[in-house]
């Protein structure tokens, strides 16, 4: 990713420096598993840790790598030249270069996932803290983008919260399932080196060795760490959508803090846009662009191809890199997004009273009008105030079968608000139990 949308702690995880340093644990520690079972000589394990501190040549290995025409083969060629061609000649012993290259993409993502988790949580954070602050802010809620029923700011931020914390568990699960690694030669067989070893490397990176591996770590794994990533960037660009709504000139009842010294437009002095959060729809569409090519990367030939290869090179680092920075800036949005709780009430009110029509409605079935009798009577006056601006509850009370069924208190009392926030409580406690 470009470095507008990158931030420094992930983009590190995917430099060709932090993966030398990975292949070389990865190599290292195979020895010294080897050397403890008596494969290789000890001093030859020995010497491989020489290079324990060695920050390793990444234009000498290319260097080397146009000419093999191996990436894996030019690593082991400079680990030599460090470590000395005679004491290294036990390197990789019984190993093939997706040993080396499937357990090192794999603790990558682990440690990618480990920056996500904490992205999600610091959304999270910021979502409950805006929720308990608007927990009884009223605003409107919408389907159809029409005016539909009473609802609060706070359980708009407190649904948000939900969903990230889906995703939360969604990104343990996915963390959990990459999490594996194989060091398990030719087609996966174990035929040249001990699954011991296996054992080994993988408990010295963090990983559990895979159950089977062909000559590659399965992909169906990837697949479902790269859906996942591309879940949470949806629920990105679900909050998102949101605060561009809210921002619109006709809605402003919420918004995207706007600096000092901020412009909004380089013709049009005036603006104010939702830059940042359509920008997150912007990086939404790219992580989830990943997820398809994941998937199709399941279906490998026999026990082996490269067809995944290239395309995880691209995936690995885009997606990560760029939900990373997602994650951040939404958590900010969020931070300190802009509340107008009084345009809140003044769009309630565009329609005086219309948003308590179901009320109504209940209430006449209720005093024994039938469904489709009372269901008229009400839409019949919600039409006059649609059409002509009027107060709902005045039509009401002005139509004569509606009077029949109820009386002037019982309508009157259908215009409460707090009936539509009884409840608020109860669903806070489920969302965030005691707060």
């Amino acid at each position: 990713m470009i470095p507008r949308y990158s931030r420094p702690e992930m983009v590190a995880i995917w430099s060709p420096e932090t993966k030398f340093k990975i292949w070389y644990e990865i190599e290292a520690h195979a020895c010294e598993a080897m050397a403890d079972m008596g494969t290789i000589p000890r001093e030859n394990a020995d010497a491989v840790w020489k290079a324990k501190d060695v920050e390793f040549d990444v234009a000498r290995i290319d260097e080397i790598e146009a000419v093999t025409k191996h990436d894996v083969i030019a690593f082991l060629t400079h680990l030599a030249e460090h470590v000395g061609a005679d004491e290294a000649r036990f390197v990789h012993q019984g190993m093939t270069s997706s040993d080396v290259l499937d357990t090192c993409f794999n603790v990558q993502l682990v440690r990618a996932a480990d920056i996500l988790i904490a992205g999600v949580e610091g959304l999270m954070g910021a979502l409950k803290r805006r929720a308990i602050e608007h927990k009884d802010t009223l605003r409107v809620g919408r389907s159809h983008g029409i005016h539909a029923e009473p609802t609060t700011m706070g359980l708009t931020f407190a649904r948000f919260y939900a969903e990230m914390d889906r995703n939360l568990a969604r990104m343990h699960t996915a963390r959990a399932e990459i999490a594996t690694g194989a060091i398990s030669g030719a087609v996966g067989t174990f035929a040249n080196v001990d699954p011991q070893v296996e054992d080994h490397v993988c408990a010295a990176l963090g990983l559990k060795p895979e159950p089977i591996s062909t000559q590659v770590i399965p992909r169906d794994r990837h697949a479902a760490f790269f859906a996942a990533l591309g879940v949470v960037s949806s629920s990105i660009e679900n909050i998102a959508i949101e605060v561009r709504h809210m921002q619109r000139t006709e809605v402003l009842e919420g918004a995207e803090f706007f600096s000092m010294g901020q412009k909004g437009s380089s013709a049009m002095p005036h603006k104010k846009n939702p830059v940042l959060t359509e920008n997150l729809t912007g990086l939404a569409r790219l992580v989830r662009m990943t997820v398809i090519p994941a998937l199709e990367n399941v279906a490998l030939w026999h026990e082996r191809d490269i067809s995944h290869s290239s395309v995880e090179r691209n995936i690995g680092p885009d997606a990560t890199i760029t939900l990373d920075f997602a994650l951040a800036r939404m958590t900010s949005v969020i931070d300190k997004m802009i509340i107008f709780p009084q345009n809140m009430l003044d769009n309630m009110n565009k329609f005086p009273g219309l948003v308590m029509s179901q009320r109504v409605l209940l209430a006449l079935t209720q005093a024994g009008v039938s469904r489709e009798d009372a269901y008229s009577m009400v839409q019949r006056n919600a039409l006059k105030v649609w059409e002509h601006r009027t107060d709902f509850r005045e039509e009401l009370l002005a139509d004569e079968d509606v009077c029949k069924a109820l009386s002037v208190d019982e309508i009157n009392e259908k215009f409460d608000m707090g009936y539509h926030t009884k409840h608020v409580d109860t669903i806070f406690a489920r969302v965030f139990g005691d707060v």
